[in-house]
């Protein structure tokens, strides 16, 4: 398919869309809406326009659906990014606690604060080259609780507090 058949073929799909749309009472808000255009870093970039009655909706190159940061070309690197300054608060929650908690609370505070973070989502973004940054902060926070040092073995460490690590 070429560029010219793929853009004529989204314009019939959105016009009717729009129909239904005005058939059932609805409409689309054009000020809420934006499209992203999936594309793999080797192919060129379609200049695509799409709209409705002298509206466009604009082109966005990332969007969150449901917690998770999408970009266009899927590489995950944004939400990756979010997600560790989520855990990396949340380990400095653990170090400031640590000398007044137990062994235990600290181990349940790091399930309800960096394990459910860390496991949301994960089918979809664990394979991007960039979780190895998730991997990193949990050998952080485990040698923190355990009070092992940066260059103590952590495979070791996970085995002792029974924590399954996301390795990359």
């Amino acid at each position: 398919m070429n560029t010219t058949e793929f853009n004529s073929d989204t314009h019939t799909v959105f016009e009717t869309i729009n129909t239904w749309l005005k058939n059932n009472n609805l409409s689309l808000n054009f000020e809420k809406n934006y499209f992203i255009h999936f594309k793999t870093r080797s192919n060129r970039t379609i200049d695509m326009k799409i709209g409705y009655n002298n509206k466009l909706i604009p082109n966005a190159l990332t969007t969150k659906l449901l917690g998770l940061t999408i970009d266009s070309v899927l590489s995950w690197r944004i939400h990756i990014h979010h997600l560790t300054t989520k855990l990396n608060t949340a380990c400095q929650v653990i170090w400031s606690i640590k000398p007044l908690m137990s062994h235990n609370t600290l181990l349940l505070i790091f399930h309800s604060l960096l394990h459910t973070v860390r496991s949301y989502g994960i089918i979809l973004w664990w394979n991007s080259c960039h979780s190895i940054q998730i991997f990193q902060m949990q050998k952080k926070v485990i040698r923190n609780i355990t009070g092992c040092g940066n260059k103590d073995f952590c495979i070791i460490l996970f085995k002792k507090v029974k924590i399954l690590p996301l390795m990359t």
